[in-house]
């Protein structure tokens, strides 16, 4: 249990941050930075976003904020992908990362077509996170390939 987050209960919900704040909580969770204007060109092709926020206790002062998220894009029928699941490292620890992947994937149990291929990159031991959602290492099958323009 990590101290600095005793203090809160957790929303999840449906949407996306704003920009500065997607921009920030990636910073802030180690992932590669992105531009204010490829963000703001991509969250509104978010085919479905969980934002997770904090709640103060009874008494605090501080006001609510966005501390999680995670997003599916894709084509909307027979692509998806899970991109940009993180947790600010203060708020690590409470099960937030299984509750936005449980949003993700009911979303796409519902929504998406039957057979839609759904993929995602695992960074480091996130690998253990994903598995518990059914998901599977795809080599030496296949290998996940990217490249940066």
């Amino acid at each position: 249990m990590n101290s600095s987050a005793d203090h809160y209960t957790y929303e999840v919900g449906a949407g996306v941050p704003d920009v500065e704040t997607f921009r920030a909580l990636r910073h802030a969770c180690g992932m590669g930075p992105r531009s204010a204007e490829a963000v703001a060109h991509g969250l509104p092709g978010t085919w479905y976003g969980v934002v997770v926020e904090a709640v103060p206790g009874c008494g605090e002062e501080a006001t609510r904020r966005i501390v999680g998220m995670g997003r599916v894009i894709g084509d909307g029928g027979s692509c998806f992908q899970i991109a940009d699941v993180c947790v600010l490292p203060a708020h690590q620890g409470q099960g937030l990362g299984k509750r936005i992947m449980a949003e993700l994937t009911g979303a796409l149990e519902r929504r998406a077509p039957a057979g839609a291929y759904v993929s995602l990159i695992a960074d480091g031991d996130a690998h253990h996170l994903y598995s518990r959602f059914g998901f599977v290492e795809t080599a030496p099958r296949s290998i996940g390939m990217h490249r940066k323009v």
